[in-house]
């Protein structure tokens, strides 16, 4: 895991201007580890989150039965790619309960499930923007090589660990 990224984006970010990013239009899918078997349990919500509008993942994350993830995940062009080569990253607005979660990016060079790029942020009690360039990401059980040309999915994970999840999303984009 490479956990300087996460720490990296937090400090002193500058404001970025309209024409260094790209505003995505996520629609937020709940998905958890029930479709493997697992027993952990959340949701997504949408809603007002600290006056701004969000998505907000909650739940409880538990190893039992092999299990130990929830998420909230979305298609960047509804099963297309998305050639995201043109930025250096992904930026959220995030607030959360002080936990650590999984930031994954997927492109069609993935074929299995458990396959991802990844890498690990904190979701601090206050919103803020996390900025991750592309190259922090390290592929998770694939030999593939990340092409940002080639973007499929976007999720954030509470996994791994037995935690409450309670995070919030209000904004995602890609950044130059």
């Amino acid at each position: 895991m490479i956990r300087w990224a996460a720490t990296f984006a937090l400090l002193c970010l500058p404001a970025m201007t309209h024409a260094q990013t790209l505003d995505l239009d996520p629609k937020w899918e709940y998905v958890a580890d029930t479709v493997m078997g697992g027993v952990s349990k959340g949701q997504a919500v949408h809603g007002v989150i600290q006056s701004q509008d969000a998505t907000r993942l909650i739940g409880t994350v538990s190893l039992d039965n092999n299990g130990g993830f929830v998420q909230i995940a979305f298609d960047l062009a509804e099963g297309e790619v998305f050639d995201a080569s043109a930025f250096t990253g992904i930026a959220l607005d995030v607030y959360g309960n002080g936990e650590t979660y999984d930031l994954r990016l997927r492109t069609d060079a993935l074929t299995q499930p458990w396959q991802s790029f990844r890498t690990d942020f904190t979701a601090p009690a206050e919103w803020t923007m996390i900025k991750v360039p592309f190259a922090a990401f390290s592929a998770h059980r694939t030999d593939a090589t990340f092409n940002a040309a080639r973007l499929r999915r976007v999720g954030i994970l509470a996994i791994g660990r037995e935690m409450q999840a309670d995070i919030a999303v209000s904004g995602v984009r890609l950044y130059r």
